[in-house]
């Protein structure tokens, strides 16, 4: 039955915001499946479509989600070719996590568990001992590192297994905290070109006859969200990271796996005032905020005390036609940070989640003047953001 024009819309139903695959095809489940194959003591195969192999190399690509390289097949020949070897050649991809963001899905590939459990739960977050915002990515401001992730990584427990493990990374990232915590174990090599990367990766799976690498790639992601996924910039970057891949899977030793995978998709959403709402010059959001955390497509709003079930009812007014608007249980109880969350996450996820529907976020122009002015956006739990690629080469 049609709506009548004098009542107001309802807001989006909170059962019809898709939920990461958690335990059987997220980001979460590749390593410890992985693990599982080598032999590694206490993990299981959760992914029961990948075949196990002795040699196994991650090479996950920061920003190029399954819609992207579907979309490009002229730009990415190699990888759009490799799309029907997905999730162990059923032609499928895998779910990111929520939010689908850079460091929540590194904690995730490393640490084989859902954010609820890392507790990474976005860009930024709400530390409840201190009561500010920490931003997950930067590691800002300082937190002992092992007491905010205190779980061991798959590659820790792979190297104790006696499996070679190595990372193949920019130097830059290998004394960061987010790698301590959630990519450490083995050897970390720092190469700065992508070749030197792809070239090295190969070596190091020859090197053991059961081996777990992992390498990884920015500039994807960071040309999108300076000029967007419809850039020539962006576009430049698929091509050599398309040519990268292709480099690695020629090269791949005997009894090897590769596993082509990324931490998210991305967004392009339109410079004008209906796509990009400014929380700074909102006095009707802001109202009874502390604290605005998380990113423009999955923010975590921390009320002032008192104010939760009021700044709840106002944002779903608000924005409940555009984006799905939960409260902390709300969003615990669907599913959003995976099966359970721990006691230590809980305080970390904002009193009111919101996860962007359409094509818009909120922005704060005042207090984050560098992530508004962003053209490619991710976070959310819509498809071209969540959706992961897996394709797989072998040898």
């Amino acid at each position: 039955m049609a709506q009548p024009a004098w009542q107001d819309p309802e807001p989006l139903a909170l059962d019809t915001a898709p939920v990461p695959e958690y335990g059987s095809g997220s980001l979460a489940d590749l390593l410890p499946t992985l693990a599982a194959g080598l032999e590694v003591p206490g993990f299981t195969a959760a992914i029961p479509e990948l075949t196990p192999a002795d040699r196994n190399c991650v090479f996950l690509i920061d920003g190029l989600g399954w819609e992207q390289i579907k979309a490009h097949p002229d730009e990415a020949p190699f990888l759009h070719s490799l799309l029907p070897t997905s999730r162990g050649g059923t032609g499928r991809p895998l779910t990111a996590g929520f939010p689908s963001t850079t460091a929540t899905s590194l904690a995730s590939v490393g640490t084989g568990l859902p954010p609820g459990e890392h507790g990474l739960p976005g860009y930024t977050a709400r530390n409840p001992r201190t009561g500010e915002l920490m931003n997950q990515l930067r590691w800002k401001p300082w937190t002992e590192p092992k007491a905010w992730q205190p779980y061991p990584t798959v590659f820790q427990l792979a190297d104790a297994a006696g499996v070679h493990t190595a990372q193949v990374s920019a130097p830059m990232f290998e004394q960061t905290p987010l790698t301590k915590i959630a990519l450490s174990g083995g050897s970390f090599l720092g190469r700065l070109s992508g070749e030197d990367r792809m070239d090295v990766a190969a070596q190091r799976l020859a090197a053991g006859d059961r081996s777990l690498v992992y390498t990884y790639y920015s500039e994807v992601d960071g040309k999108g969200h300076r000029f967007g996924t419809d850039s020539d910039a962006w576009r430049g970057q698929l091509m050599y990271v398309d040519g990268l891949a292709r480099r690695l899977a020629e090269q791949l030793p005997s009894r090897s796996a590769l596993y082509i995978t990324a931490d998210h998709g991305m967004i392009d959403i339109p410079f004008d005032e209906q796509s990009r709402i400014d929380f700074d010059e909102d006095w009707e959001l802001s109202a009874g905020v502390a604290l605005l955390g998380g990113e423009g497509r999955a923010r975590h709003v921390y009320a002032v005390p008192g104010a939760r079930a009021d700044v709840l009812a106002v944002w779903r007014e608000v924005l409940g036609e555009q984006f799905w608007i939960a409260s902390r249980d709300e969003a615990i109880a669907a599913g959003w940070f995976g099966p359970t969350v721990d006691e230590r996450v809980y305080g970390r996820i904002g009193d009111v989640v919101a996860a962007a529907h359409d094509d818009v976020i909120i922005t704060a122009s005042v207090n984050e003047p560098h992530e508004s002015a962003m053209a490619g956006v991710h976070g959310s739990l819509t498809p071209v953001e969540q959706l992961v690629p897996l394709l797989e080469v072998r040898s």
